[in-house]
């Protein structure tokens, strides 16, 4: 089992570069950062963009990997966000990994002026954007005519440093989904139970993500690929559950995760005065002797 850290774009560089550098010096496996506009009570506040912010931390740092955590069609093109991913991959020396997903009804699905998506179309513009942006990492010139999404000769040279591509990590729970993430994925996320996350109880909670790793598997076994191929990535901060309060409760929430196929951790680094406000002792103690007590 990995443990990885989501760092918010909410930090002047002056500062924020010591917070990536720092996670680096904790041995997190990977840090990512969430991709959005603007993000729910921090709407007011600093928010930057997360692709400068992961060219700017591959620049500081030199082992850890970087990622995004999610990446989705409510304000990217993929002809756009292909160009910008070979750039970050390269700086990073091939540490990128792209987490992505279908995008949500929050601010970002109407910041450009657009109505937001009912469901059906953003499952609709993800199973056309995934694709597409597989084939732009792939191949040195792309040209697709889609329904949403249309790439006309468009040039990617030289391509990514990680072959074939840089690793899909790809959130989703429903059929369309986690067939997008056994065809194209390395990696499958979740963050608990899309429905209402916060609401199931606690004990309740890794069934549900124990159901959603059964349903990966039969999407896999559907593509000929076997599940153990994937990394499965649980993001934490929207259950009940409250693993950063002490290194106990750390080891025991990790000890359950892990017994039903998660390999992959990710916690939220702290930020006072917000939902992810946490002890930063208690964090970097978590980082240095968490999965080492799992045994």
């Amino acid at each position: 089992m990995r443990l990885s850290t989501v760092i918010l774009p909410i930090h002047r560089w002056s500062e924020g570069q010591k917070i990536w550098r720092r996670a680096e010096d904790l041995g997190f496996h990977t840090a990512y950062t969430y991709d959005h506009l603007s993000w729910r009570s921090f709407r007011e506040e600093p928010w930057f963009g997360s692709l400068p912010t992961l060219t700017a931390a591959a620049t500081a740092t030199e082992r850890i990997r970087l990622g995004t955590l999610v990446t989705s069609p409510n304000f990217r093109h993929p002809v756009t966000l292909a160009k910008e991913l070979i750039t970050l991959d390269d700086v990073s020396g091939g540490r990128l990994t792209l987490g992505i997903g279908a995008g949500g009804a929050g601010f970002d699905a109407t910041a450009l002026g657009q109505e937001a998506w009912s469901p059906k179309e953003r499952a609709d513009r993800f199973g056309e954007f995934v694709p597409l942006l597989d084939e732009l990492l792939t191949n040195d010139a792309t040209t697709r005519a889609g329904t949403y999404y249309s790439a006309v000769e468009a040039r990617n040279v030289p391509g990514c440093v990680q072959t074939p591509r840089v690793p899909f990590y790809v959130a989703a729970t429903g059929p369309r989904g986690l067939r997008l993430a056994a065809e194209h994925g390395q990696g499958w996320v979740t963050y608990g139970d899309p429905r209402g996350a916060a609401d199931v109880p606690v004990e309740q909670a890794p069934a549900v993500i124990a159901g959603q790793l059964a349903k990966l598997a039969v999407a896999c076994e559907a593509r000929g690929r076997d599940v153990a191929e994937l990394e499965k990535v649980l993001l934490q901060g929207s259950t009940a559950e409250k693993p950063l309060q002490s290194l106990d409760a750390f080891v025991d929430w990790a000890g359950r995760y892990r017994e039903i196929g998660i390999t992959e951790l990710v916690i939220h680094w702290p930020v006072p005065d917000s939902i992810f406000a946490n002890d930063l002792a208690v964090f970097e103690r978590i980082a240095t002797e968490g999965l080492a007590q799992l045994g």
